[in-house]
């Protein structure tokens, strides 16, 4: 029997009979559909944390607004279409994919073509503004610090007038993150909530029973796990192919970058394992995901998709970027073996 609590359609907990306490509770199916055992942090309800538990950010998290929408997106797009639910899983992330992080990735390379442009000019106003304080400072018989200080406080701000001036300042180039990260956390814990039956449908049929029987190929079941490990692996490679052609298409990376990329291949390591002990329609959706971010950045280069977004052209642009791209692939990677 269902009860309908805050929008949403829950089962009651069961009732133990007395004596029954020191008796472990005995596995159940719903509507004869057997569920795969996971990992006890996997499916253990967000309810069952208390409010000032530990857990308590999750709790949170799982029954917030922004986790309710994109619930709410993979149920219409579900009942729009009545495709499987590994393909309305496929078809939202594709869709959201399109729509919202792609035009903000065109408008990242945009800012960031804006600002190696300003690069020479940058360089001149630097020789010259380093002349200028070279000369105060004898002048005025200033330290080595009053000086370097005079100059570094001067060319910030003439940096950011030249920003101000084309309206390319650096940060607008890190909208992508501040949105592309945030719809992937929520879109996986709507999921995780779908897999453990913590969301049911308007009609009252559990998710969790569709999303048993809609896999496809090996993982026919989307609340189990990938016991073959290809959904997890596939994961950690296609996120590994991202971060080397972000590396190969950077020339002369500063320490920091290079820093940032080694972390990131550690983390795209570390997905393949995490991956591997939450439910396949998490996974299928992050494969989904990683799949698109590959074929946007591979589409970011197309000279003619630049052109076409209005990105403006650098010295550093080619002419036949895959061609460039294969080549740089095979030097670092297939001509050292």
């Amino acid at each position: 029997m269902l009860c309908r609590l805050g929008g949403r359609w829950l089962r009651p907990l069961p009732v133990l009979q007395h004596g029954a306490r020191d008796r472990p509770l005995a596995p159940t199916s719903t509507g004869g559909v057997k569920h795969s055992a996971l990992p006890v942090w996997a499916v253990a309800s967000v309810s069952a944390v208390g409010s000032g538990g530990p857990g308590s950010w999750y709790e949170a998290l799982a029954t917030s607004a922004p986790v309710h929408g994109m619930e709410e997106v993979l149920l219409g797009v579900h009942t729009a279409t009545g495709l499987p639910w590994w393909a309305c899983i496929g078809l939202t992330t594709v869709a959201l994919r399109g729509a919202v992080t792609l035009p903000l990735a065109a408008y990242q390379h945009y800012i960031l073509a804006k600002v190696e442009n300003l690069q020479p000019e940058i360089k001149n106003i630097a020789r010259h503004l380093n002349q200028e304080v070279a000369v105060r400072a004898n002048q005025l018989r200033w330290s080595k610090r009053v000086a370097r200080l005079t100059y570094l406080k001067n060319m910030r701000r003439l940096v950011s007038e030249l920003y101000v001036r084309d309206n390319c300042h650096p940060f607008k180039a890190t909208v992508l993150v501040w949105i592309q990260f945030p719809m992937w956390i929520f879109m996986s814990v709507a999921l995780r909530n779908f897999s453990t039956g913590a969301t049911h449908s308007e009609a009252g049929f559990s998710v969790q029973e569709q999303l048993a029987t809609d896999g496809i190929l090996w993982f026919p079941d989307l609340t189990a796990l990938d016991s073959t490990w290809i959904l997890p692996i596939s994961v950690g490679i296609i996120n590994l192919l991202i971060v080397e052609i972000f590396a190969l298409q950077k020339i002369g990376m500063s320490r920091f970058q290079t820093y940032i990329t080694y972390f990131v291949r550690a983390v795209s390591v570390l997905m393949i394992p995490v991956a591997a002990t939450i439910p396949s329609s998490i996974v299928l959706y992050w494969l989904c995901s990683s799949l698109m971010g590959l074929s946007q950045n591979l589409l970011l280069r197309s000279p003619r998709f630049r052109q076409l977004c209005r990105i403006p052209l650098t010295k550093s642009d080619s002419g036949t970027p895959y061609k460039d791209l294969f080549a740089a692939f095979y030097a670092k990677f297939i001509s050292k073996k």
